[in-house]
Order: structure tokens, then C-alpha cells, then sequence
């Protein structure tokens, strides 16, 4: 069950990474608040018109697909300039583009290194930063960063990874204490293991072991990270920054 936020109507909030898995979720779940959802996509028009169609047929008040690769920043900044410009300072932000590439330490390429942090870490940065001139503008600024509970205990064959995550816990709290005076709020969010395609494709015994990880015994649902991070979105979090919030079934206690 998703939770209604009356504030979060018409309200302009980027969304990263929102064809799949946790991004669509949450996208999903904008658009029942009736928001003005907007995602990024890369070049393939039709399915940025399939998922612009699907979140308007779920009640946004409308939705803004804008031509990007996170890692192209260029790109990425003329874009988003261009659709402020036309419509008015994004309010709230949702950085969930992510990748992984898992390998033990002694595998680990120096590429590897380049694209995982630079995907995960780096174009949060790059994105963000970029729009904090415009957030002046803004009323109400919420941002939310898609970090990982791997990001706060590590994990084998994961420190790529787990080193990215870790590090968008640090710049959240940086801008959460260098903006907080402008009254823009910014916040973390750590999933643990959520029932999602990636986690379909793994082995049945593989799927018991991670189980028998979670106090609460199951998996997650996208839905239970997409109702936490609406709530930092809206008002109803007005007085919370800087926080890291896990949704892991208690695997990191």
C-alpha cells in the first residue's frame, strides 16, 4: 500500500534510474500522489513515451521525460537547464541511478572502479550540485539518495560497490549541514536485499540463505522503499536532514 501525501501534488520531483526495479516504484508512487514526475532517459524515445504514458495512466498531474546519461554531465546539465527554463525550479530529487559489478578485490579492474563510482557516486554529485543554484528558487527542496545498507557494513566481492554507497552517505550529510540554513533538506535511504529482478534470477538456495540473513525473514518489496522515501520527500518529514534511514528488515542492526 502506497501512502497519499496531499504536498506532494503537482510538485516537480527527478527521478533517476526510474524504468526499473526501485526507481519505478517510486516513480509509480509519485504518480499516485499526483506529481509532477520527472525521469531521465538514454535515447530510446519509445520506451521513455511507454513509461511517461504508464506513470500519467496512475494519476501524475504530468510527467517530463528528459534525454540523459548520468555520466554525461554536459548533456546532463544543458537538458535539465532547458526544461527549468521552460517550467519552473525542480523541487525535489530522487538520486537512485545505480549499477554494481561484483568481483572479489583481487579482480577488481581500475574501469571497473571508474564506472561504478562514477555512475553511483560521481554523477549524484555532478547532478545535484548543479541543481542547488536553481533549488534557491525552489520552496519546499527535499532530496533523497539512493545509498545501500552495503554501503554502512560492506560485503564480500562488493567493495566497489559498498565504497560508492558509503560515499553518497558522507556528501548527504555534507549538503545536509551546508544547505540546511537555505531550508533544503537532504537524506539517505539504505535498502537491504528487496524482491526486485535482480533478485529473481538468483538461485533458490542462494534466495533461503540471504532469508535466513533478515530477522523479519523475507525480502523486501520496491513499495516499502518507495513509501520511505516519498515520506523524506514531503512535508511530513519538514524537520529531518542528514539522516540515513535503513529499510532492510532489520539484516543491519
Amino acid at each position: 500500500m502506497i501512502t497519499k501525501y496531499e504536498d506532494l501534488k503537482d510538485q516537480k520531483v527527478l527521478v533517476t534510474g526510474a524504468s526499473r526495479g526501485i526507481g519505478k516504484a517510486i516513480g509509480e508512487a509519485l504518480a499516485y500522489n499526483q506529481a509532477h514526475v520527472i525521469f531521465n532517459y538514454r535515447g530510446d524515445e519509445a520506451k521513455a513515451a511507454e513509461l511517461k504514458a504508464h506513470f500519467m495512466e496512475l494519476g501524475a498531474s504530468n510527467v517530463s521525460a528528459i534525454e540523459f546519461d548520468v555520466n554525461d554531465y554536459e548533456k546532463m546539465k544543458k537538458n535539465i537547464d532547458a526544461f527549468v527554463k521552460e517550467n519552473g525550479p525542480i523541487a525535489k530529487v530522487v538520486n537512485n541511478a545505480g549499477i554494481s559489478k561484483d568481483q572479489l578485490l583481487m579482480r577488481v579492474k581500475p574501469e571497473d572502479i571508474d564506472d561504478v563510482l562514477g555512475t553511483n557516486l560521481k554523477s549524484t554529485m555532478v547532478l545535484t550540485n548543479h541543481l542547488s543554484r536553481q533549488f534557491l528558487k525552489a520552496r519546499e527542496v527535499s532530496i533523497v539518495n539512493m545509498s545501500s545498507v552495503v554501503g554502512l557494513m560492506g560485503n564480500t566481492a562488493q567493495s566497489v560497490y559498498a565504497a560508492s554507497k558509503a560515499g553518497l552517505i558522507g556528501y548527504t550529510k555534507s549538503f545536509a549541514k551546508e544547505l540546511a540554513s537555505r531550508n533544503m533538506r537532504c537524506n539517505a535511504v539504505c535498502p537491504g536485499f528487496i524482491a526486485t529482478d535482480m533478485t529473481e534470477s538468483l538461485a533458490e538456495k542462494a534466495k533461503e540463505e540471504y532469508k535466513n540473513a533478515i530477522p523479519l525473514g523475507d525480502y523486501g518489496t520496491a513499495d516499502d522503499v518507495a513509501n520511505l522515501t516519498l515520506f523524506l520527500l514531503s512535508n511530513s518529514s519538514k524537520y529531518i536532514t542528514g539522516e540515513v534511514i535503513k529499510v532492510d528488515g532489520g539484516l543491519y542492526i
